[in-house]
């Protein structure tokens, strides 16, 4: 029987000085399985910093970039300082180094002020190519055989920089030869999420916050028994801890909820992530890094929950609503199939939230082309748009079906009316869009109606055995 492996993940947050990248090794070491990969973010904020320093590289400001960078370069080193002597001083090479090479580039792009999509990846993935390094480095200190893997050996991608999509078959030849041979000799192969590169070599990125994608990829690739998303929260929520104080964690999901909450807004996973898993069936567990002992949520193709229950609630704002009303040549000719390939025409992400023999309901937070794909779909329809918006969904397998639980969402709808604009149910969704002003009250009242009563989810929290 060929050895079990386990994926574990680890975000921003869970790495974010040097007593997290403490704790994440305790993790690691406690793990039980015959065979561990860990896959890890950038450190919290540095992301943001390696983009946001470009950017102002590009618009003369050279000495604010290096400055922005040198404060996160400062926390690796910070995080280095707690190695012994040889693997410190390797450590701090690298960081140097590495601080070399962003001043090369951003000097560049002071000079050229045009910063390309291609640019754009390689600057953002120093972050997790520096992560994964140091920890490595740290779970060697505290004797697991770690080794550095770099993840664009593994995650082949298209040119589409940015925002790139993986290439199944290569993806799993190269992760497979890169990873296989450590684990067969018993090491810990350690890797950044969030990047990859192309059949030439050229580095790509997933798209922001795409980590968690990278773990199921890596986990399809290697048949993997379990993947372990550790993040900063218990769980996948009943609703935005944010906003909901008494939010809390929903045991047990299926792929397709995970992915429905995903789609319309939970922040604890990135909306790609649930499609490897499901595919091969891999189970996917939420937990929190600063609290391991917590049970956390599985997500899983089994689901013991009464049918029809909601299991959470996730939201969306910044929203622009874009309401489409065929004419009738497109009513029988693809009225669907056109909409989608306007999308696709500006690759920009356009939510389909409802759809109707003659309508469809889209839903965008990005705006930048938004004028030109308007102008697209009046040929196919007239088109209505408005803009601060928000969208409420209410997840849970069989809803449709389950009148309880419609009701209690439409009594609780009832004394907001004025702010939606519609609801719209399906087999696993209840979606509300309304006035994003207010979000906070829509979201209370029907966490109070669905949850707070007892009546939401299974309670059980027992659900490995």
């Amino acid at each position: 029987m060929p050895a079990k492996v386990t994926v574990m993940k680890f975000g921003g947050t869970s790495i974010e000085d040097q007593a997290a990248f403490e704790r994440v090794a305790q993790i690691v070491a406690s793990d039980k399985s015959e065979r561990t990969v860990v896959v890890v973010s950038a450190m919290s904020r540095v992301t943001d910093a390696l983009l946001s320093s470009l950017q102002m590289a590009a618009q003369g400001e050279i000495k604010t970039a290096l400055d922005s960078i040198d404060e996160h370069l400062e926390r690796h080193l910070q995080v280095a300082s707690g190695l012994r002597a040889s693997a410190r001083a390797d450590a701090t090479l690298l960081i140097e180094s590495v601080r070399r090479e962003i001043g090369d580039l951003l000097n560049a792009v002071s000079f050229s002020r045009k910063p390309s999509a291609r640019l754009q990846d390689n600057i953002a993935s120093y972050g997790e190519r520096l992560s994964a390094c140091l920890l490595a480095a740290v779970l060697a200190e505290r004797g697991l055989p770690a080794s550095y893997v770099d993840a664009r050996r593994c995650i082949t991608t298209d040119e589409e920089h940015g925002k790139a999509n993986p290439l199944p078959g290569l993806t799993t030849q190269r992760t497979c030869a890169a990873l296989e041979p450590l684990l067969k000799a018993g090491r810990v192969p350690v890797m950044g999420g969030f990047i990859a590169a192309t059949i030439r070599g050229v580095t790509t990125t997933l798209g922001r916050g795409s980590s968690d994608y990278t773990a199921t990829l890596v986990s399809a690739a290697l048949g993997a028994s379990e993947t372990q998303i550790w993040t900063d929260v218990n769980g996948v929520l009943t609703a935005d801890p944010r906003l909901i104080k008494t939010a809390r964690t929903v045991p047990l999901l299926s792929y397709g909820e995970a992915a429905e909450l995903a789609r319309f807004g939970a922040k604890v996973l990135h909306p790609k992530t649930i499609q490897p898993a499901a595919q091969h069936k891999i189970p996917v567990s939420i937990r929190n890094s600063r609290a391991p002992e917590k049970v956390g949520t599985l997500i899983c193709a089994r689901t013991e929950a009464a049918q029809g229950a909601v299991k959470a609630i996730a939201h969306q704002t910044g929203m622009t609503m874009v309401e489409v009303t065929s004419t009738p040549a497109f009513v029988a000719n693809g009225f669907l199939h056109a909409i989608r390939r306007i999308a696709g025409r500006h690759q920009t992400a356009l939510n389909i939230v409802a759809t109707s023999e003659i309508g469809v309901s889209l839903a965008s937070q990005e705006t930048s082309a938004l004028a030109l794909i308007v102008d697209d779909l009046r040929q196919v329809g007239s088109v209505e748009v408005s803009s601060d918006r928000a969208i409420i969904c209410c997840v849970g397998e069989g809803l449709q079906s389950a009148a309880g639980s419609a009701s209690k969402i439409r009594s609780a709808l009832r004394d907001v009316d004025s702010t939606l604009s519609w609801c719209s149910t399906s087999s696993n969704n209840f979606i509300s869009v309304l006035d994003e002003a207010a979000v906070g009250t829509v979201i209370s009242l029907l966490h109070h109606e669905i949850f707070e009563n007892n009546a939401g989810i299974d309670e059980r929290t027992d659900f490995r055995g």
